[in-house]
């Protein structure tokens, strides 16, 4: 009997297969929903699923917030390289970082060696709808959050634009992105023909 298409196998089968031990990486700015879209990746991946802020502040029994206010963002950030390091290890896993650890060159590179980067791109608003939901977050606690916003966007845009993947993430049913990112993935893994479809 012969095999069956590849492409007839259910698309969580096909990324399974094309991931191997790799991990998924998700990036992108605070807002973005990538602890939220992770989870539910993870879910329907079989995969497990990990938060490297939720891991930073286990590691260092402090919360963000008191991690920046106490030791400030450069040694936060070496902390984080340290954790997603560790993390990579452990894979394959859905992973959600920070949004400042994908500007870290070591990281990129040890996150392109063990995994695959999905950039969960927003628009502001939708960003900003979102933070102010939530508050604790170090890097908008300034005069004027949406002006800092707009600046972290022309900051770290170009850099998260160096992700394998790029995924909208807009104001649909998580499951709709989770979707989203599945196909884009798939494009990306399986259909050489297809990969610039990913990140228009």
């Amino acid at each position: 009997m012969s095999e069956p298409e590849p492409e007839s196998d259910p698309i969580e089968l096909r990324l399974r297969r094309a991931l191997g031990t790799r991990s998924i990486v998700l990036v992108g700015l605070m807002g973005a929903g990538k602890s939220t879209v992770g989870r539910r990746l993870a879910g329907r991946l079989g995969l497990m699923f990990k938060d490297a802020d939720t891991e930073i502040e286990a590691a260092a029994h402090l919360s963000i917030p008191d991690i920046f206010s106490i030791y400030g963002e450069p040694s936060f950030r070496e902390g984080e390289e340290r954790v997603i390091a560790r993390l990579m290890r452990e894979g394959p896993l859905v992973l959600a970082t920070g949004g400042g650890a994908f500007m870290r060159e070591a990281t990129r590179a040890r996150i392109a060696e063990a995994g695959v980067s999905v950039w969960l791109k927003a628009d502001l608003d939708v960003l900003m709808r979102r933070v102010r939901k939530r508050g604790g977050r170090p890097l908008l606690q300034t005069e004027d959050p949406d002006e800092t916003m707009r600046e972290l966007m022309a900051l770290r845009h170009p850099v998260y634009a160096l992700a394998d993947v790029v995924a909208l993430s807009r104001d649909v049913s998580h499951d709709r992105v989770v979707q989203d990112v599945m196909e884009a993935l798939d494009a990306h893994l399986n259909g050489p023909s297809n990969q610039g479809v990913a990140a228009q």
